[in-house]
């Protein structure tokens, strides 16, 4: 394998970046998300203020509930930020903020993009197959839900996937100590990707620390540690000197804002939720007396508890032990076959699970399993089929978070591109294999070209969510007018929920069956 990307790799690397770069320009003047008011608090408040201060500073509702190293990536973003304009980092920042404020934080974005365009490279690059280093780059890079929450909405999610994906490039080549402190680091700049450390642990406990004779293997077990220890150290020992840790951890596990978010996620408690409502209907007319919680289908489930009519009350210790118990296989595969080239697989199926089960989750957490997904969407045909769909899936889930008039043809031409991107993407590499490695891979090519990425069964799915967009968007008001607002967001997340249950258990199959 390749240890170093060629010339014309890292030109088409360059230019990738360049022109993905391009089009995150062309954003700088859409929809401007709550996201933005928060990261620009943020931003000014890291500068403006010391340390102790920020996790107990209440001057504005976007109130820090980050780990400390998002903190001083966000009080290093803001280092320049005086001079674009000092009104940039001061506290109270301005309630009507300037253009220069948008433009500065969006390229923050792009910027902080050229992460995970290493990873990506990192990844892609050992592997012998012609397309894969470019095809998985543009998979990564043109992602339209990546580009969409990151470049539209405003958050640094290219950033974070870039951590991880290189954490995970390290696992691969066998450096196992370094892979786990970088993981680390990742949990102390975003603590959602907590999912995947019961993975992490495992893996490393089994593949760096077992089978290499008692003292050297506790030897490994203690420099692990140690190497975690420090990291963790570095982050949160400040605000043990100011015994701020608890209010930091009440900022970072919010458990009191409820199983969903206002937006549904598609998952698997949006299936609970619209069984509770229709078996309390159909209860209240057969006559028993079931009385319906105080809470709104668009307003989601928040509170300190889980309103549901009929069904047993969801706790957040019930979705951990969903999450844990859904993670198993995958847990008991990686103990007892330890190997670097599953790694990828293992921890985007554990984050599937946490999406999948998991506690107040935030539909534009795909992402953390969509994107390691993208770069062994080429390991085979199956892997491609798979990945099509999820792609067009989670992309379409996260419609709805674009939901102003003038970022609907953005969101469609994203989609539509991207969709084109893998169809010719795909077929170019299964085509080129075709002809090198002969025969055997012909079959797989002669199947592409004979029923495509998605069957009859997936093109009917895919063709169902073009029947409920054109719903949304065209029917729904001359049909229904006023009534029933909430229904086009359950339609999307019921049937988005579909088919991420679906990605959910062919990972769960192909894991068991084939590492």
């Amino acid at each position: 394998m390749g240890t170093t990307a060629s010339p014309s790799t890292a030109a088409a690397a360059t230019w990738a970046f360049a022109a993905a770069a391009c089009v995150k320009l062309l954003l700088v003047p859409t929809y401007r998300s709550t996201d933005f008011d928060v990261h620009r608090y943020w931003l000014a408040l890291t500068h403006a203020l010391p340390a102790r201060q920020w996790y107990t500073d209440v001057s504005s509702e976007w109130t820090l509930d980050y780990p400390p190293f998002f903190a001083y990536f966000s009080r290093l973003l803001s280092l320049p930020a005086p001079l674009v304009d000092a009104s940039l980092v001061s506290v109270p920042v301005p309630a009507a903020p300037p253009f220069a404020h948008l433009l500065y934080l969006r390229l923050t974005v792009v910027v902080s993009d050229l992460l995970l365009l290493a990873s990506v490279l990192l990844l892609a690059r050992d592997a012998r197959r012609r397309w894969r280093p470019l095809l998985a780059l543009l998979l990564v890079l043109w992602s339209p839900a990546l580009l969409a929450v990151d470049h539209v909405h405003l958050q640094y999610n290219g950033f974070l996937m870039g951590l991880l994906l290189l954490s995970l490039h390290l696992l691969e080549q066998g450096k196992d100590l370094a892979g786990g402190v970088v993981f680390a680091a990742l949990l102390c700049s975003k603590h959602l990707f907590l999912v995947a450390a019961p993975v992490y642990f495992v893996y490393l406990f089994r593949h760096y620390c077992c089978g290499r004779g008692l003292l050297r293997g506790l030897g490994r077990l203690v420099l692990m540690g140690a190497g975690v220890a420090i990291v963790f150290a570095a982050a949160f020992a400040p605000f043990v000197y100011y015994g701020q840790i608890q209010q930091l951890f009440n900022r970072l596990f919010p458990f009191g804002r409820g199983l969903c978010h206002a937006y549904w996620a598609p998952n698997f408690w949006v299936f609970y939720i619209i069984l509770d409502k229709i078996l309390a209907f159909l209860l209240r007319r057969l006559g028993f007396n079931i009385q319906i919680p105080e809470a709104s289908f668009t307003g989601g489930l928040v509170g300190d508890s889980s309103p549901f009519a009929v069904l047993p009350k969801v706790t957040p210790i019930t979705t951990f032990l969903l999450v844990i118990l859904a993670m198993t296989p995958c847990l008991v595969k990686a103990f007892s076959n330890p190997q670097p080239r599953h790694i990828i697989r293992w921890v985007s199926y554990a984050c599937t699970c946490g999406f999948m089960f998991g506690w107040h989750v935030h539909e534009k957490a795909s992402l953390h399993f969509t994107i390691p997904l993208a770069l062994i969407a080429v390991d085979s045909l199956d892997d491609t089929k798979h990945y099509f769909m999820l792609a067009i899936v989670s992309c379409y889930s996260l419609f709805p978070l674009l939901f102003e008039k003038q970022e609907y043809p953005i969101k469609a031409l994203l989609l539509l591109t991207y969709a084109t991107l893998m169809w010719v993407g795909f077929s170019s590499h299964f085509s080129a294999n075709s002809a090198q490695e002969g025969k055997k891979i012909n079959k797989s090519g002669s199947s592409v070209k004979k029923n495509g990425f998605v069957g009859w069964i997936g093109l009917s799915y895919l063709l169902g969510i073009a029947i409920i967009e054109l719903w949304s968007q065209a029917f729904h008001h001359h049909v229904l007018g006023d009534r029933l607002p909430f229904l086009p967001l359950i339609m999307v997340s019921f049937y988005c929920g579909i088919g991420m249950i679906y990605s959910w258990m062919w990972q769960l199959v192909w894991i068991v069956r084939h590492t």
